[in-house]
C-alpha cells in the first residue's frame, strides 16, 4: 500500500477514535444531534457519487478479463448502436452492486453524470433496453454465458494457494421464485402454492460462489436437470485444478441412477435420503451396540466468561397453555450397507435416530423416534462427521437468501422462462463479483498473513448488503486528470485498510 495512503487511514482512525473516546464526553446538557439551519445546495465544479467502490470492481471485471471474455464468447446484437454485450451484461450486474433491486432502477443511475463518468461512459442501456436484451437470449446463449463465467473463476481460482485446491465442495438446492404475474410463460403453480419458477442453483461451499442456475417451471421437482449440471460444474472444478469433488445435497438429489456413474468417476457424494420402510426397518433392527451417541460441536467458542442464559419467555408460553410441544431428548448415529434398486453395487448409509417427546404442558403424551438417512461413498470418515457435513449443506439457504434478498438475482421482471433465466445469471454474476473480490486480496507474508487470512475469510462470509455498505457505498469525488480518472474518497470507514490493499494490487 502507499506509504501517504496508509498515513491518511491511520490519520482519519485517530480523528475518529478521538470523538469517539468515552472518558471525553464534554456536555451532556443537550441531545448530541445539534445539526440546525441546514441549507442545500447544488454544486457547480465538485462531481461525486456514492457508489466509490464500483471503480475498483470495475477494474476487478478488467483484470480478470471479464469484459473481453463476454464479448467475445456472447453473440447477440448484430450491430454495437453503441453497446456491446458485455455493457449490458455488467450494466444488470452493476444495478444490483448500486443498491438496484428491478430494472427500472437502471434509469436512476442512467440520470446521474457521476455514476456515468465514475464508469466512463457517455451513457448506459435504459430499463426497457435492458429487457429487451434479456428477451434475446436463447438456452444456447445461456449455456455460453456461464460457460465464460466458469473459465473467469477458472483464472480466479489460480491465484490461490496450493491448499485451496484440496477439495471442492458442490451444493445443490432448488428455490421458489414467485411473481405476480399472470402472462409469464413457463410459470407454473408449485407444490405450496407458489406461482412462479423453480430454478436449480449449483454453488461451491469453499467461496460461496454460483456455478450454474438453471431456471424452470414452478412445478418441476428439484432433481431435474441436476445431473447434467452437476456433471459440467465437477469439470469445471477438475479443469481448475482441484484434487477431490463432494457433492452434497437433500433427498431429492440421491439420484441411485447416477451414483455408480459418480463414484466411478472419483467424486465423493453425501446426499440424504428418503426414510422408505425398508430403510426404518434395518435402522430399527440394528443391534444396540451399532449406536452411538451423536455429538453436536458448539455453535460458536466464548472468548471472554459465559452468560448466563436468558429465560425462554416463548417455551414458558408453550407450557403454560398446554399447546402440543416436541423436546429433541437425544440423538444417536449408527451406519450399515445398502444397495439401491438402480445401483450395482452398496453404498454406506448413515442413520439418525432422533429421541423427540411429545409434551402438553406437563404431561409426557408419547415419545417420538425418527429416523433421517444420508447416503455417501466417503468411508474413511466418521459417521458424525458425515453427518455434520451433510449439515453444513443447510449454510447454502442462507446463500439462496442473499440471492433472493441480497442481489435480488431471483426475480422474475421479464415475460418468459428463458429471459427470466437470463436476468437471473446476469444479476447473480454481481454476487460472483463480491466473492472474487474477496479471493483476490493479497495476502502478504510476515507478522500480517494471518490477519489478512482472517481478514480474507470475512469478506467471503460477509452478506451482500454489508459488502455493499464496507466496499461499495463509498462517497467519492470523480476527477478526471490528464488521462486518469480519479476517484477521491471523501470519508472515512474502518474498512477502507482492506480496500486499499486489493486496490494496490488491481493498480499493479
Amino acid at each position: 500500500m502507499n506509504p501517504q495512503i496508509h498515513q491518511k487511514l491511520a490519520r482519519s482512525k485517530r480523528r475518529i477514535d478521538r470523538r469517539l473516546d468515552k472518558t471525553k464526553l464534554g456536555a451532556c446538557r443537550k441531545p448530541v444531534f445539534t445539526a440546525h439551519n441546514i441549507h442545500y445546495e447544488i454544486a457547480n465544479r465538485t462531481h461525486a457519487t456514492c457508489y466509490g467502490g464500483l471503480g475498483a470492481l470495475h477494474t476487478l471485471a478488467q483484470e480478470i478479463g471479464l469484459i473481453d471474455a463476454i464479448d467475445a464468447d456472447l453473440h447477440l446484437l448484430q450491430f454495437h448502436f453503441p453497446y456491446h454485450e458485455s455493457d449490458h451484461v455488467l450494466n444488470i450486474a452493476y444495478n444490483a452492486l448500486c443498491d438496484g433491486t428491478c430494472l427500472q432502477d437502471i434509469e436512476i443511475h442512467r440520470q446521474d453524470v457521476n455514476f456515468l463518468d465514475a464508469l466512463g461512459a457517455r451513457r448506459i442501456p435504459d430499463p426497457t433496453t435492458a429487457g429487451d436484451f434479456c428477451r434475446r437470449f436463447t438456452v444456447e446463449d445461456i449455456t455460453t454465458l456461464q460457460t465464460t463465467f466458469n473459465h473467469v473463476r477458472t483464472y480466479v481460482w489460480q491465484q490461490q494457494p496450493e491448499a485451496f485446491f484440496d477439495l471442492a465442495t458442490i451444493d445443490m438446492d432448488g428455490t421458489l421464485v414467485e411473481t405476480t404475474g399472470q402472462c409469464k410463460q413457463g410459470m407454473d403453480i408449485a407444490y405450496d402454492g407458489t406461482w412462479g419458477y423453480h430454478p436449480l442453483v449449483l454453488t461451491l461451499a469453499n467461496t460461496g460462489e454460483v456455478l450454474w442456475l438453471l431456471n424452470r417451471s414452478g412445478n418441476r421437482p428439484s432433481h431435474e436437470g441436476a445431473a447434467a449440471a452437476i456433471d459440467g460444474v465437477v469439470n469445471v472444478c477438475r479443469q481448475a485444478g482441484f484434487r477431490h469433488v463432494l457433492l452434497r445435497g437433500d433427498t431429492d438429489f440421491s439420484q441411485s441412477e447416477h451414483l455408480d456413474r459418480w463414484d466411478a468417476a472419483g467424486l465423493f457424494f453425501i446426499f440424504g435420503f428418503d426414510a422408505t420402510p425398508n430403510l426404518k426397518a434395518l435402522a430399527e433392527n440394528l443391534p444396540a451396540t451399532a449406536w452411538q451417541t451423536l455429538p453436536r460441536p458448539p455453535a460458536y467458542t466464548v472468548q471472554t466468561q459465559p452468560r448466563q442464559r436468558p429465560d425462554n419467555v416463548k417455551e414458558a408460553i408453550v407450557v403454560q397453555r398446554e399447546f402440543e410441544n416436541q423436546r429433541l431428548r437425544s440423538e444417536d448415529v449408527a451406519e450399515f450397507l445398502y444397495q439401491p434398486t438402480a445401483c450395482g453395487q452398496a453404498y454406506r448409509i448413515v442413520v439418525v435416530r432422533k429421541n423427540l417427546s411429545v409434551e402438553k404442558g406437563e404431561k409426557l403424551l408419547y415419545d417420538d423416534i425418527r429416523y433421517f438417512f444420508y447416503i455417501t461413498n466417503v468411508w474413511l470418515l466418521q459417521a458424525a462427521l458425515v453427518v455434520w457435513s451433510a449439515n453444513n449443506r443447510c449454510n447454502q439457504e442462507n446463500l439462496l437468501a442473499q440471492l433472493h434478498g441480497g442481489v435480488c438475482a431471483l426475480r422474475a421482471p421479464v415475460n418468459n422462462l428463458v429471459s427470466n433465466w437470463a436476468y437471473m445469471v446476469m444479476t447473480a454474476l454481481a454476487w460472483n463479483l463480491k466473492a472474487w473480490w474477496a479471493l483476490l486480496l493479497p495476502i502478504q507474508p510476515g507478522r500480517w498473513q494471518d490477519r489478512h487470512q482472517e481478514e480474507k475469510e470475512w469478506v467471503l462470509k460477509l452478506e451482500f448488503k454489508a459488502f455493499l455498505q464496507a466496499f461499495v457505498r463509498l462517497p467519492c469525488q470523480i476527477v478526471r486528470a490528464g488521462r486518469r480518472l480519479v476517484y477521491r474518497l471523501l470519508s472515512w470507514n474502518p474498512y477502507q485498510r482492506i480496500f486499499w490493499r486489493l486496490v494496490s494490487v488491481l493498480r499493479c
